[in-house]
């Protein structure tokens, strides 16, 4: 790219219908908008349920502007034959459908796969849900927190604490999330195929899935070997609080040693290799906090970087919005709705060919109606009306 050249955004001219509701779905839409696409979320009349989660602003929810922004909304009730019949026309130019409804529901809304591709074949219909399509367990109704009891994922959480007997509880949906890098990453991957093709295909993502390919060792464990001890990354005591130390790699434990001066590091057979070092792990953090308690955080992470030794200090999520590496990297960007502006999250990637990032605007409910009726179905203020006047965008809507 010749210097001054200014950078596109790699899916400018898609379109993209966002049925999708809660978080995985809505995730992976708001990456499909942060490299370019056209994301018309579809709501309800009241709006998604997420815009009333906390934290909320002046009524407005923080949470659900993560997941929604660079969007444009427009408010439909989907019970009503007229807004089906603009869905449908809204199909025909569009490239990428997104929901995450419970098996069955957009078949029984006349919204289903095979219903929209006689009407555009070429249409990309992402589904993600938490058991599949198919299958006997498929309408089961599921959110991440039951995957991950699941799929195995939690307990193997309890195991690699060492000091737990159940599960701990938790309130990070790693599914959903992976849910919705894998429905953006199949969705980038069917585009490549209907290029070649010219046809749309129907994308099953599901959440049990998504866990499994998580547990990478584990599952391969579970198939050969009894369980064995691996190193288990835990907090060690300084003087003022908690690090973490990683010397994963001979070079890194050599230079932990070093550091240290600690005589049980070079003298007991336990530590003398890989193996041993993984299986008496927790063993071996016991003696090397001997060291990091004569320290402060601070001053142990200075040493530890010195020697390229691997670690870090425990933060809360609230200390990394002021990080100076994170701020130079561009990871947050600001976002905004009515009730201001805050820091939302890019995308984990750059391109040095693209602009990628997120959008800044956070739509309100329906806040896009019009345009888009009239720019994509070229609908006149009449029709909007007599739209409106059928149901369409639920009761009490008016005309424009």
């Amino acid at each position: 790219m010749t210097q001054g050249q200014s950078l596109k955004s790699p899916l400018d001219g898609v379109r993209v219908l966002d049925f999708s509701i809660m978080l995985a779905g809505p995730y992976c839409a708001r990456l499909l908008a942060d490299v370019g696409a056209e994301v018309i979320k579809v709501e309800p009349p009241e709006g998604e349920e997420m815009r009333l989660r906390a934290p909320l602003r002046d009524g407005q929810s923080a949470y659900f502007g993560q997941l929604n922004a660079g969007k444009k909304s427009i408010a439909l009730d989907l019970k009503s034959s007229e807004a089906i019949k603009l869905v449908h026309r809204m199909v025909e130019s569009t490239d990428i459908l997104v929901e995450n409804f419970r098996p069955g529901v957009m078949e029984r809304l006349g919204l289903g796969y095979e219903a929209l591709r006689k009407i555009n074949p070429r249409l990309i219909y992402c589904s993600i849900s938490g058991y599949g399509q198919t299958g006997p367990q498929s309408e089961r109704p599921a959110y991440a927190m039951i995957v991950h009891a699941e799929s195995g994922f939690d307990r193997a959480l309890m195991r690699y604490a060492g000091d737990r007997d159940r599960p701990a509880a938790g309130a990070v949906f790693v599914a959903d999330i992976l849910g919705g890098i894998f429905g953006f990453s199949a969705i980038q991957t069917a585009m490549v195929q209907r290029e070649r093709t010219g046809a749309g295909q129907h994308v099953d993502v599901v959440l049990m899935d998504s866990m499994l390919n998580l547990l990478v060792y584990e599952l391969q464990e579970a198939q050969f070997s009894a369980p064995v001890a691996r190193p288990t990354y835990g907090p060690v005591r300084a003087k003022d609080g908690d690090v973490l130390i990683a010397p994963v790699s001979v070079r890194n434990f050599s230079a932990l040693r070093d550091l240290t001066g600690l005589p049980e590091l070079s003298s007991d057979p336990r530590f003398a290799s890989v193996s041993g070092r993984g299986a008496n792990w927790s063993a071996m953090m016991q003696v090397v906090e001997r060291w990091t308690m004569q320290h402060t955080v601070d001053e142990c992470l200075a040493a530890l970087d010195r020697a390229g030794v691997p670690s870090a200090r425990f933060r809360d999520p609230a200390e990394t919005l002021d990080d100076p590496h994170l701020s130079a990297r561009g990871v947050f960007a600001p976002i905004a709705d009515v009730a201001g502006e805050f820091k939302g999250v890019n995308a984990p990637w750059r391109m040095s060919g693209a602009r990628t990032g997120i959008g800044r605007d956070i739509p309100a409910i329906g806040e896009h109606r019009d345009e888009i009726l009239a720019r994509v179905l070229g609908l006149s203020k009449n029709d909007v009306g007599q739209a409106a006047a059928a149901g369409a965008f639920g009761k009490g809507e008016t005309s424009p």
